[in-house]
């Protein structure tokens, strides 16, 4: 079944903690605990999440759990990814369904799931988006990333599960066109959000879709999460392993 996300309490507690600082794929890019949202308690974005006495692992302790691999390009192609797919038969590809979640206020939903109005606030930006059509569904770990740290050795049904995840809340997020351009297929050692009330928020909603899909690392790409994540200090990480 998908989940779906309370948009207008995430909203709420977005725009409030927006006025905090973080304790300081292009797109169109199971059974343990714990769970599949990420959050860090100082997390000025407002994503789901709790303290470290709630539950999750610190994300220093996350991040160092994440296996480090050389990355393996060869042979990608964005089409090896099926994605924006309808996968409960209601009209609503996965596109749709992550906009619809992710509403601060709701758009109206027409024939064949066509959306219309509606309002939305892009974390990576801190920006308002009143237009969905000005909104691209970023893959938070790009789909060439993920290809580089293990997805190449996925079968199809699988890369095409982690395409339209929407089992977890940040594993696909709605953020403005330009932002997820601009972020294209680099990890954080290469772009981060120009927010910076987003650092903590990114690193742990990161973190927690390499560990739900047991993905690798590369040695920059540690270094460069290990050091930004140094502010971070309440920050926890919390996933569940995707089937």
């Amino acid at each position: 079944m998908k989940l779906r996300r309370l948009g207008s309490l995430y909203a709420a507690v977005l725009i409030a903690g927006a006025l905090t600082a973080c304790s300081a794929e292009t797109v169109e890019a199971d059974d343990a605990k714990p769970t599949a949202t990420a959050s860090g308690s100082t997390n000025p974005s407002g994503a789901p999440g709790g303290t470290a006495e709630e539950a999750g692992l610190p994300l220093i302790e996350a991040i160092g759990s994440i296996p480090v691999t050389e990355e393996q390009r060869t042979g990608y192609e964005r089409d090896s990814f099926k994605h924006w797919v309808d996968e409960d038969g209601d009209s609503c590809t996965t596109r749709a369904e992550v906009l619809l979640a992710e509403a601060v206020t709701a758009p109206e939903q027409g024939a064949r799931c066509s959306l219309s109005g509606g309002s939305w606030l892009s974390y990576y930006d801190e920006v308002e988006v009143t237009d969905a059509r000005k909104l691209d569904i970023d893959h938070m770990v790009p789909l060439a990333e993920a290809w580089d740290s293990g997805a190449h050795a996925w079968t199809p049904e699988r890369r095409e599960a982690y395409a339209n995840d929407l089992g977890a809340d940040r594993s696909l997020v709605a953020v403005t066109a330009k932002t997820n351009r601009s972020k294209a297929d680099r990890d954080p050692a290469q772009w981060m959000p120009p927010a910076e009330s987003a650092t903590c928020t990114y690193l742990v909603d990161w973190t927690a879709t390499k560990l739900r899909w047991a993905l690798a690392m590369d040695e920059a790409e540690k270094a460069a999460l290990l050091n930004l994540a140094e502010p971070c200090t309440d920050s926890v990480v919390e996933y569940e392993p995707a089937s």
